[in-house]
């Protein structure tokens, strides 16, 4: 989610896009009526602004908050007035379940420290597109084909982020369950851990898996992400089906720590964790 979008499947912004704002959709016109003015087509635009075509459909139509590159991008494109950078700075959405979310992505692109754990599937800083389109597939309700080219973009831009911020630490608890579903067959499944086991291979990353088989279990009230800011303030996102909530209470937040901190020693150690994957994507 530190694309400033909401997505879905993978802890990243439950019930998907709040519902879009008229300036939202006033800035989308303003782009297609300046975009045509030029005569080029949705495509070509996509390649000056190293978007795809769906996401240039969806911002203008008023779906997408456009990112900040695609507005710097594209405004020299336009015709270099400046009119989509100062638009851009009135552009707000309706509120919705997201709106915490987007305060969340905010705070991520610049924490210093990351840290989730996940039971339920595999987070989206850690999805391969296949798994990611499996999830946005079979999503309720569903998905249209732009809006699912538009969630992997949002994805594949946010998943930037473990490898542009080196100092930022980025610790991932996942269930071993989370591999034997095989969520979308067996080839995604291969890759998944194949892309998983290439991740924790960064310096700044640490990835360990909790045995299906534990006696003992710090994280059964679901899934949890932490993050600490360059000041050195702590703050939480919990997920569920239809909302999210955003934590700032330092109260609420050391038991969240407290919690995450056991589940580290009950997990497998990294090296475990790794050795773990390979012997599940033989067993496939």
């Amino acid at each position: 989610m530190a694309d400033g979008t909401t997505e879905t499947g993978g802890g990243d912004g439950c019930g998907g896009e709040p519902e879009s704002s008229d300036s939202m959709r006033t800035f989308g016109a303003m782009v297609q009526a300046l975009r045509e003015h030029t005569g080029l087509s949705r495509e070509q635009l996509g390649e000056h602004v190293r978007y795809s075509k769906h996401m240039v459909a969806s911002i203008e139509i008023g779906r997408r908050m456009p990112p900040p590159d695609f507005v710097e991008r594209a405004d020299p494109v336009l015709g270099d007035t400046g009119v989509l950078r100062k638009s851009a700075r009135h552009l707000v959405r309706k509120p919705g379940l997201a709106r915490w979310f987007r305060e969340w992505a905010r705070l991520e692109r610049e924490a210093i420290s990351l840290y989730t754990y996940e039971c339920r599937l595999i987070p989206g800083l850690l999805q391969t597109e296949a798994y990611a389109r499996t999830l946005f597939t079979h999503q309720l309700p569903p998905l249209g084909s732009e809006q699912i080219d538009a969630q992997w973009e949002a994805r594949a831009q946010r998943q930037m982020l473990l490898r542009e911020r080196e100092n930022t630490a980025f610790s991932f608890i996942l269930e071993e369950h989370l591999f034997l579903r095989q969520m979308g067959g067996v080839e995604i499944t291969h890759e998944l851990i194949d892309h998983v086991q290439g991740t924790a291979e960064l310096p700044n990353v640490e990835i360990q898996v909790m045995p299906q088989v534990r006696r003992t279990h710090a994280g059964l009230d679901g899934p949890m992400q932490l993050l600490e800011s360059p000041e050195n303030q702590w703050f939480a996102y919990n997920e569920g089906q239809r909302g999210g909530l955003f934590i700032s209470d330092p109260k609420e937040i050391s038991v969240l720590q407290r919690r995450y901190a056991r589940m580290c020693a009950q997990a497998l150690t990294p090296e475990d964790s790794l050795s773990l994957l390979q012997q599940m994507r033989g067993a496939l």
